[in-house]
């Protein structure tokens, strides 16, 4: 895979605006925060799962990991709602399982407010008690597309 360059950073903030420090962080935690990324990285990628956890430990915004990486030229990886795959992929077999009718209404009654989104998908997973990839395979399987990840990357 190749780095993330300037011609994907200028294409990203053309669809995406995300201020240049989001969260607002001093100096000092902005040096913390590219440090954790770095030390994160994994074939030269930050994985999604890891820029959850930097958020996490570091008590920043999702957004601002996002930014950082934009900003190191790192792309993010396996996404944990698997959006970043060039093809929708169905996951779990799910097209030969039944699937729970309230799920599929909650999923079109958000995407009809305009609130089908990685933040949202992560929301429901422990009231379904489902991984938010087997919700988002869901949404997938019905055409209804996640939008707004946490990290910016979509």
């Amino acid at each position: 895979m190749r780095n993330f360059n300037e011609v994907d950073k200028k294409k990203k903030q053309a669809r995406i605006q995300i201020k240049e420090n989001p969260g607002d962080l001093s100096k000092d935690v902005f040096a913390q925060l590219e440090d954790m990324v770095k030390a994160s990285l994994r074939d030269g990628n930050l994985q999604c799962a890891a820029a959850f956890k930097i958020a996490r430990q570091a008590k920043v915004p999702l957004i601002a990991v996002g930014e950082m990486t934009d900003r190191l030229g790192i792309r993010i990886t396996n996404c944990q709602i698997g959006c970043f795959k060039v093809d929708k992929i169905i996951h779990n077999n799910l097209e030969n399982k039944k699937i729970d009718g309230k799920i599929v209404t909650m999923l079109e009654t958000l995407r009809k407010n305009d609130e089908l989104t990685c933040a949202n998908v992560f929301e429901l997973s422990p009231q379904l008690k489902l991984t938010p990839m087997a919700i988002a395979d869901v949404a997938n399987l019905h055409n209804l597309k996640i939008h707004r990840c946490q990290l910016g990357c979509f």
